[in-house]
């Protein structure tokens, strides 16, 4: 039998998923900066934060979040922090020349460092996100029924918000990389302007309110 309450979270996910916003900027900033690899490894630490404010909302942590002031702010300037530190470094690679590798062990070496890198990107930006804490908090109990196991429910919600992601953020990336290689000097500009995003979107979440 078909879940209502399913259908209408994929379908609400689904437009949430697509509208611009930090996970956005910050995916294009590394596919400019290290190619559509990383950029998948970030897309995937992204997504791999997801079921961590899912757990946290079932168990009830993330009510600290929307009831304590301290513990708000603190998780707050610390995710626009290290968003700013996003942006000024998309920023700064903007200037640079991006050096060229040559096959071998090195390279094979600094492709696993870099997808470590891009990952953790990820995963950290969305975990020190408090508005993504307070959204699955409020967010997720609309589509749990009576009787459900709410930890597991909430696992199944965000299981599919990570493939909706996925689904959105990998090609979003190869649209990006194609961009900066079919206009001249584009992905220099393009690096700038996910810079200068991110550090807006720093900006908004530091002076946001519960």
């Amino acid at each position: 039998m078909i879940d209502p309450s399913l259908i209408a979270f994929i379908g609400i996910a689904a437009l949430l998923t697509v509208l611009p916003g930090v996970d956005m900027a910050l995916v294009a900033k590394v596919t400019l900066q290290d190619g559509k690899r990383a950029a998948f490894f970030t897309s995937l630490g992204i997504t791999c934060g997801l079921p961590v404010h899912a757990t946290a909302s079932a168990l009830g942590l993330s009510v600290i979040l929307s009831t304590s002031a301290g513990a708000f702010t603190l998780v707050k300037i610390a995710g626009a922090l290290y968003l700013a530190y996003l942006g000024a470094q998309s920023l700064r690679h903007s200037r640079a020349t991006a050096p060229k590798l040559g096959p071998g062990r090195a390279g094979l070496a600094r492709d696993r460092s870099t997808a470590g890198r891009a990952f953790l990107q990820g995963f950290l930006n969305n975990v020190l996100n408090t508005k993504v804490a307070l959204f699955y908090l409020t967010f997720l109990p609309q589509f749990i029924q009576p009787g459900d196991n709410v930890l597991v429910r909430s696992l199944v919600l965000a299981s599919i918000h990570v493939a909706l992601g996925l689904a959105w953020l990998s090609p979003y990336a190869y649209a990006i990389e194609r961009l900066a290689s079919v206009m001249q000097g584009a992905r220099r500009w393009l690096e700038r302007i996910s810079g200068v995003a991110l550090l807006g979107l720093s900006v908004r979440l530091a002076f946001e309110r519960r």
